[in-house]
């Protein structure tokens, strides 16, 4: 089995837990923004906003650069694939468990049509 770093995918899954986090990485998936505009977007302070960037950033899914007073969001160079290839393993070891529950269940749809 692959090893992951647990703090990295603690990190990513804690980033990606809460919904205001998954929309600005939608929002600066089309265009970069400042904590202003997507604090406005997000009908949220600035120190919430802040927050929650700050929490993107130490997974590593958003990068912020100052420019005078404007901090400036886009997103950073780190996909998912850690996290996806962590998701798929547990994919395939539930399909294998389901897999074996249908034969169990098949055996026993066997067994009682035998017994009618």
């Amino acid at each position: 089995m692959v090893h992951y770093s647990t703090s990295r995918l603690d990190a990513s899954f804690a980033a990606l837990s809460d919904i205001t986090r998954r929309g600005v990485l939608e929002q600066l998936g089309r265009s970069d923004a400042s904590i202003t505009e997507l604090a406005d977007r997000f009908h949220m302070t600035l120190t919430g906003m802040r927050k929650h960037v700050g929490v993107l950033e130490h997974a590593g899914f958003v990068t912020t650069e100052k420019v005078g007073r404007v901090r400036t969001c886009k997103l950073g160079l780190r996909g998912l694939e850690a996290e996806a290839a962590w998701i798929e393993s547990y994919r395939q070891v539930w399909a294998s468990r389901f897999d074996t529950l249908d034969r169990v269940v098949e055996d026993l749809k066997l067994r009682e049509k035998r017994d009618e």
